[in-house]
């Protein structure tokens, strides 16, 4: 009766650690530098900072608006508003006042 004997191989029993290494390392490096890793995290956080802050300046430009139309609004017109925002559209004053600007935006 013939029996085969099979000669170990050296590079056999590395096989699976070596393919557990280049599991482990794709992974690894996808959750660092993939589109949903750690520094796109990073980045999403500093662009919803910007975001953050320019809505809050927006906000209060719309507020500093509504006050701005209500003051305008027909049922409660004050005289001097819209004196104030006929000069300024118009760009004309009286010889005895003094003019300052003051920008809203």
């Amino acid at each position: 009766m013939w029996t085969r004997h099979h000669k170990k191989k050296k590079y056999g029993r590395f096989a699976l650690p070596a393919i557990t290494i280049a599991f482990l390392s794709y992974f690894g490096y996808h959750s660092i530098h993939g589109d949903y890793g750690l520094k796109a995290g990073q980045q999403f956080d500093r662009l919803q900072a910007a975001r953050s802050a320019e809505l809050d300046k927006l906000v209060k430009q719309r507020m500093q608006l509504e006050k701005e139309v209500s003051l305008l609004s027909d049922g409660s017109l004050d005289e001097d508003i819209i004196d104030e925002k006929a000069r300024y559209q118009l760009n004309m004053s009286r010889p005895d006042e003094i003019v300052i600007f003051n920008t809203y935006f």
